[in-house]
């Protein structure tokens, strides 16, 4: 089992040699957990099993579920199936599935996302560049019911896992990509280790940034290394209803709080809050004025606004409220 990591360290490099980028296979891993997300998990898995090559696969990682394990085993024959061989949760389902993996290049994908056409060949052409350590894709939202709430603003599409307003649109450098939809050279995992478990998503609570805390370990490693984002390849997210609702809005911006300040506390504020510094700078502001502009000919921008306000108040609280919880109530630090 990979090592669950809690600060940066140096590995052996178990991991095989890199390889010529077109013949560099991929292991897509899709985690799943309970038994009512089964239809989702059967349109990821066939959205990927339609795409792979010669020398891919599909690695199936079940949580703790033991009926689950056994439906999946029957449903999908070709791919591997495996439990969690870790504590319960996304982190150590992630690292089960790359212990259990065999390809170069080792994407992850959400079981509630569906690959477009040409995912898994755009992830496989992003690790042409041997500097290439971690590359992600577009997001789309899949919102039940057809379209967002029309309350909700598209700056915000990172609470239902999606990419949002903000972000590149053209293949760059970013950060950190979106966990729905990313790839990770796999000797990467043998220098710096494996997804923490000190943050992350466990069952339905809505926490995550372990992909940001895995970045940003990845780059202090070795600065040369990129972590790159291909906004023309793409997976659709499903959204439900569920998580279109003001409350499930407001608990996702606060516990995305609580978990930006544990990846400070990880990593270091100057690391773990760069993006966000520019997403308060000008992406919320803009955000806002144009909400506020256009109120007369759109007044649903007004409500937009006022939610963007809202959401952002609920995230610096959450990180506020954890700073007290662990006694450290400065930004500055770890």
């Amino acid at each position: 089992m990979l090592e669950r990591i809690k600060d940066p360290v140096d590995q052996i490099d178990l991991y095989p040699a890199q390889t010529p980028a077109a013949s560099r296979t991929i292991s897509v891993v899709i985690c799943s957990y309970a038994d009512w997300r089964w239809d989702d998990l059967q349109r990821a898995c066939v959205s990927v099993l339609e795409q792979l090559g010669e020398g891919d696969e599909l690695v199936v990682v079940v949580d703790h579920n033991d009926g689950l394990l056994a439906r999946a085993r029957s449903e999908f024959p070709t791919a591997r199936v495996v439990p969690n061989a870790g504590r319960k949760g996304l982190s150590d389902a992630r690292n089960t599935g790359v212990e259990t993996s065999r390809g170069d290049v080792i994407a992850f994908l959400d079981d509630d996302a569906v690959a477009r056409p040409g995912w898994v060949t755009g992830l496989r052409t992003a690790f042409a560049s041997d500097d290439v350590a971690v590359a992600g894709t577009t997001v789309r939202p899949n919102w039940e019911g057809g379209s967002a709430p029309r309350w909700f603003p598209e700056e915000f599409g990172w609470v239902v896992g999606c990419s949002y307003r903000g972000l590149p649109e053209e293949k760059t450098t970013i950060r950190n990509p979106i966990g729905a939809s990313m790839a990770v050279r796999r000797t990467i995992f043998g220098k710096v280790g494996g997804f923490s478990d000190a943050i992350g998503r466990v069952g339905t609570k809505p926490v995550g940034c372990e992909e940001t805390e895995f970045c940003i370990r990845v780059s202090a490693h070795d600065s040369t290394y990129k972590v790159v984002f291909d906004p023309f390849s793409a997976v659709d997210h499903y959204v439900p209803a569920v998580r279109q609702t003001m409350k499930y809005f407001v608990s996702r911006c606060y516990h995305e709080g609580r978990s930006k300040r544990i990846v400070s506390m990880l990593q270091g504020t100057e690391a773990g809050l760069s993006s966000e510094r520019k997403y308060v700078r000008v992406t919320l502001p803009s955000a806002v004025i144009k909400g506020v502009t256009g109120a007369v000919r759109r007044p649903a921008g007004l409500l937009r606004a006022g939610v963007v306000v809202i959401g952002l108040s609920s995230t610096v609280l959450g990180y506020v409220v954890e700073s007290l919880h662990r006694g450290q109530v400065t930004v500055g630090g770890h």
